[in-house]
């Protein structure tokens, strides 16, 4: 993928546009290559294999999508309605504010070596860092998604070779909520929250560093945050190239399409994306699939304190 980035580095936008490349590949390329922040962010590896929904399900459907060796399920969390009323389900979180608000917590947890974490105005001061405007429908949008994360229960279950592992937990065994003056149904806003002792111990266990610019490049597009954690966490560990079908992406990432040619068509626009903003990939698309091949990491090896 050392194309688009060679083209700009000698000619710039106006070169990569006249080599043919998508507009919108070259303005995301664009935006990474002049990020000079270096901030790193990191998620846990499960992640890395199983995504949320990109689009919002019925709020009592759970969610369950599957990789090689992991399969996550999300089952949705109930709220009251009202004092004395009935419990409402919340929904599964989905979509690129959701991966954004787990990528924070998971980013604070391990730089602080605290389970608990502010979701008040250090989020909104983190999300509008990597270009995420609070304000207005985006606010509540926000909101929402994060008491979804909080009410919400996920299982990893883990498949490796003979043997067969669970982690079976909440994203978050604590939360805070208080309630929003600006909100006209009264509902609550999730202001601290404290991740479960079994996900920060996987967390810290299995980290996945990435570079906060090239979340910031992609941060609307969660299909495309999807395919650079993936990336992230598969190129640096092969020692050979390996071939995953089309078959098999489509069932990691697919599961919104029922054909497979949509979802070819598709996520080859978002594989492009992904690898805008990770230059050091090493991926070629064939008419079988995708081919990895050995790559650097996005971050280079260091030794990373965490606490």
């Amino acid at each position: 993928m050392g194309t688009i980035h060679d083209i700009m580095e000698a000619r710039g936008k106006g070169g990569a546009l006249e080599a043919g490349h998508d507009r919108s590949l070259v303005e995301t390329a664009a935006l990474y290559m002049g990020d000079e922040d270096g901030a790193l962010n990191f998620v846990y590896s499960g992640w890395a294999q199983c995504a949320l929904p990109h689009r919002k399900l019925g709020d009592d459907v759970p969610w369950e999508i599957a990789a090689e060796r992991v399969r996550l399920v999300v089952e949705p969390g109930r709220r009251p309605s009202s004092d004395d009323g009935p419990l409402e389900w919340v929904g599964v979180p989905f979509g690129s504010h959701a991966r954004l608000i787990l990528l924070y917590l998971q980013t604070e947890a391990l730089k602080t070596g605290s389970r608990e974490v502010e979701l008040g105005r250090s989020l909104r001061d983190w999300l509008r860092r990597i270009g995420v405007s609070v304000g207005g429908r985006t606010g509540k949008l926000v909101k929402e998604q994060a008491e979804r994360i909080s009410r919400c229960r996920l299982t990893f279950h883990l498949q490796g070779g003979k043997s067969a592992g669970l982690i079976n937990q909440s994203i978050v065994d604590r939360a805070l909520f208080i309630e929003d003056p600006d909100d006209t149904q009264g509902r609550l806003s999730l202001e601290t929250a404290k991740l479960s002792e079994g996900f920060f111990e996987q967390l810290r266990r299995h980290p996945v560093p990435l570079e906060e610019a090239a979340i910031r490049a992609i941060n609307n597009n969660p299909a495309a945050l999807d395919a650079y954690l993936w990336l992230a966490y598969r190129l640096h560990v092969l020692s050979s190239p390996k071939l995953i079908t089309w078959k098999a992406l489509k069932g990691q990432f697919g599961a919104g399409f029922k054909e497979l040619h949509h979802f070819k068509h598709k996520w080859r626009d978002t594989l492009q994306l992904a690898l805008a903003v990770y230059p050091a990939a090493n991926v070629e698309v064939v008419e079988a699939g995708v081919i990895l091949k050995p790559s650097r990491p996005p971050v280079a090896p260091r030794v990373i304190a965490i606490r």
